[in-house]
């Protein structure tokens, strides 16, 4: 449907403006959809993306740190959500023993069935860009990185140091 039915939005100043307020309503819209999806799995949208990192980092342990700067939603509390995915048994958590204040994290074998059931499930396939052809996948991946071009940008942070 289009932003301008979708918000009952006739007109915008510009197509820069439709354009961000598309992508920011399509932005909720994905994630709500995907957080009612993962709610049938026990786990929310920032859960599944922690595993989804300490799974691309397995067998190494993460820390608190790289989780923080390789998670979609910067706001998120990373700890609090370690704190239950370890309640749940999807992750360990291990302190230092030379640092306390250092934690390795890992995903557990019962993190990663998850993980694998999420997939096999087809949900991740069932969110809207199943629409698009590889080719328009392609120029929307292209163009979304564009726009997060900056000219003074800084680049990622550094791995942090685990325990290991």
């Amino acid at each position: 449907m289009r932003i301008e039915d979708e918000i009952k939005q006739p007109t915008f100043r510009d197509e820069y403006q439709k354009a961000v307020i598309n992508l920011t309503y399509t932005s909720g819209w994905l994630q709500l959809r995907q957080a009612t999806a993962f709610k049938s799995f026990g786990l929310t949208l920032p859960q599944f993306n922690i595993l989804r990192i300490l799974r691309g980092q397995h067998p190494r342990p993460a820390t608190v740190a790289l989780l923080i700067d390789r998670m979609l939603d910067k706001t998120s509390n990373a700890s609090r959500i370690v704190d239950r995915l370890e309640e749940k048994k999807l992750v360990t958590r291990t302190v230092c023993p030379g640092n306390r204040r250092a934690v390795d994290i890992r995903i557990t074998p019962a993190g990663l069935d998850l993980l694998k059931s999420i997939e096999d499930s087809g949900l991740m396939e069932k969110n809207g860009t199943q629409h698009l052809t590889p080719e328009e996948a392609r120029q929307l991946n292209a163009l979304l990185d564009k726009i997060r071009t900056d000219d003074d940008e800084g680049g990622a942070t550094p791995d942090l140091p685990s325990c290991e």
